[in-house]
């Protein structure tokens, strides 16, 4: 088994209570759009780290992460990507991406919205962890965690910080 702390949009602030509620995971993903301040940097120093850059992310992010990280780990295939979609409504290429790669999971940033949703046509589960930093329209700072035993998926939770 092992345990994902999952979060992205932090537009180069880090909440402190990542730390904590990251403490038991074996590894930290991020979806995009770390932003400045040495976010990536923080949690490398944390946990093992692994993520894409978003739209707003410098060269220094982009040359360390790419734009579509695709790996398996366990029996699970995953496929992250900042701006992705959803289940009916994904970016262009993206859906012609997931339907080659066959993953188990996807994971997007970007819209500041947090998403669990199984696309049933795919075979292919969603995440998008909301937004862990301050700025843009959401209300609520978000992350998420989850277990990941085998090729499956287990313990999903959602972790609200409070209002931005």
């Amino acid at each position: 088994m092992t345990k994902i702390g999952l979060l992205s949009d932090t537009h180069g602030y880090l909440p402190e209570q990542v730390f904590e509620h990251f403490k038991d995971c074996d590894e930290i993903w991020h979806a995009g759009d770390f932003g400045g301040n040495n976010v990536a940097e923080k949690l490398a120093a944390f946990k093992p780290l692994r993520g894409v850059y978003g739209n707003i992310d410098g060269k220094d992010i982009r040359q360390e992460f790419p734009e579509i990280n695709i790996f398996e780990i366990e029996n699970l295939k995953v496929c992250m990507k900042h701006i992705g979609g959803y289940p009916g409504k994904y970016a262009p290429g993206v859906k012609a991406m997931l339907q080659v790669t066959k993953p188990g999971l996807f994971i997007s940033g970007h819209s500041h919205i947090l998403k669990v949703v199984y696309d049933q046509a795919l075979q292919c589960m969603h995440f998008n962890p909301g937004a862990a930093g301050k700025q843009g329209w959401h209300q609520v700072q978000t992350l998420m965690k989850f277990v990941i035993d085998g090729d499956k998926l287990k313990d999903c939770k959602v972790i609200e910080l409070g209002k931005k």
